[in-house]
C-alpha cells in the first residue's frame, strides 16, 4: 500500500493514461534530452567502464609473436619456441559478441516521483545510458517493457534507433495497470534465447518475482537496477489525506498519524527480501533514487564489480 498510495499527496499527480500521445512535441523533446545527456556521460568514460566489467563469451586466438620482457610465461607457445630456437607468446583477444537485455517496468507505480524526476523518466534515462555504451562497444541491444504482462519484446540489434525506440517507448507507452513481474518477465525470458547482460529495471512494487528472477539468474548475467523514491520507504506522519492507488486508480483515505510508521516497516521489509535474495543468488543490485544524481552510484557500481572481477 506504502508503495502506491502516493499519488495525490505529493502532489505529483500524473497525467491520464494516453496524454502522451497528444503531445507528441513534448515527447520528442524529452527523448532528445535524454539522448544528449546519456551519449554525453558514454564519451565522458562510462562506455569504458562498462566494457572492463561485461564480458562475452570468451577470449579467440589471435597470433603469435616473439617473446617480449614483461610477457606472461604462461602464454608461451612451447612447439613454435621448439621450432625457432627463441621463446613465442600466442596472443588472444576478448571475443565480445555480447548481448545486453533491457527488462524495464513501465506498470502504474512507475508514473510517481515526489522529487524532480519520475520514476518513469529515471528508468528511461538508465536503459538510454547503458544502450549507447552498449552500441559504442559494438554490443548488441534488446529489451522488453513490463507491467502485468509484457507490453513490447524488441529483439537484440546493433542500431543507433534501436536505443532511441526503447526510450521513445519507455516515455511513450502510458504507465498505468498493475505490475506482474513474475508472469512479465517469465514472458520475456521465453522470447529471450541468447545469454546477455540482463539488467531488470523496476521499482520491484508488489510481490518480488522469485521464481522469474531465479530463472533469470541461471541462464544471463542478470543485474537489478531499483529505481526509489523517497515516498517509496515513507511517508509522512499526516493526515487524514486521500490518497490514490498509481496502479488501480482507487482512492482511499489515509490516515499518516497512525499508519505511516506500519507502511515504512512494511516497505524497507520489502527491499530486504530483494537485496537478501540478490545475495543468495549472487546477482548484483543497485540502487537508484529520484532525490539524488545516479551517475555516481553507477560509476561505483562498474568500479565494485571491476574489482571483484580482478581477484
Amino acid at each position: 500500500m506504502l508503495s502506491r498510495l502516493r499519488e495525490r499527496f505529493a502532489g505529483r499527480r500524473p497525467a491520464p493514461p494516453g496524454n502522451d500521445a497528444t503531445l507528441p512535441g513534448d515527447l520528442l523533446v524529452k527523448v532528445r534530452r535524454i539522448e544528449i545527456s546519456t551519449k554525453k556521460l558514454v564519451e565522458q568514460g562510462v562506455a569504458g567502464s562498462y566494457h572492463s566489467v561485461f564480458r562475452g563469451r570468451g577470449m579467440e586466438f589471435s597470433e603469435v609473436r616473439p617473446y617480449q620482457p614483461g610477457d606472461d610465461v604462461r602464454s608461451i607457445d612451447w612447439n613454435r619456441t621448439a621450432r625457432m630456437g627463441v621463446p613465442y607468446v600466442k596472443q588472444f583477444v576478448e571475443e565480445r559478441d555480447l548481448t545486453v537485455f533491457l527488462a524495464v517496468d513501465v506498470s502504474g507505480s512507475l508514473r510517481f516521483g515526489s522529487r524532480a524526476i519520475l520514476k518513469r523518466e529515471l528508468a528511461a534515462e538508465i536503459a538510454a545510458l547503458l544502450a549507447f555504451a552498449a552500441l559504442r562497444n559494438q554490443d548488441r541491444i534488446g529489451a522488453a517493457l513490463l507491467s502485468d504482462r509484457m507490453e513490447l519484446f524488441l529483439p537484440p540489434q546493433r542500431r543507433r534507433n534501436q536505443v532511441l525506440r526503447i526510450v521513445h517507448e519507455i516515455l511513450r507507452r502510458p504507465a498505468a495497470g498493475g505490475t506482474d513481474l513474475e508472469r512479465s518477465l517469465g514472458a520475456a525470458l521465453a522470447n529471450l534465447h541468447q545469454r546477455s547482460v540482463l539488467f531488470l529495471v523496476s521499482d520491484f512494487v508488489g510481490a518480488i518475482p522469485e521464481k522469474a528472477i531465479q530463472r533469470a539468474a541461471s541462464r544471463h548475467d542478470l543485474v537489478l537496477f531499483e529505481i526509489v523514491d523517497p515516498r517509496d520507504l515513507e511517508l509522512p506522519e499526516a493526515g487524514p489525506v486521500v490518497l490514490e492507488d498509481a496502479e488501480t486508480g482507487r482512492v482511499a483515505l489515509f490516515d499518516g498519524g497512525r499508519r505511516a510508521a506500519e507502511e515504512s516497516a512494511r516497505a524497507r521489509a520489502e527491499r530486504r527480501r530483494l537485496r537478501d535474495l540478490a545475495a543468495g543468488l549472487g546477482v548484483d543490485r543497485l540502487e537508484l533514487r529520484t532525490d539524488r544524481p545516479y551517475l555516481p552510484e553507477l560509476v561505483g557500481f562498474f568500479d565494485r564489480r571491476k574489482r571483484r572481477m580482478a581477484r
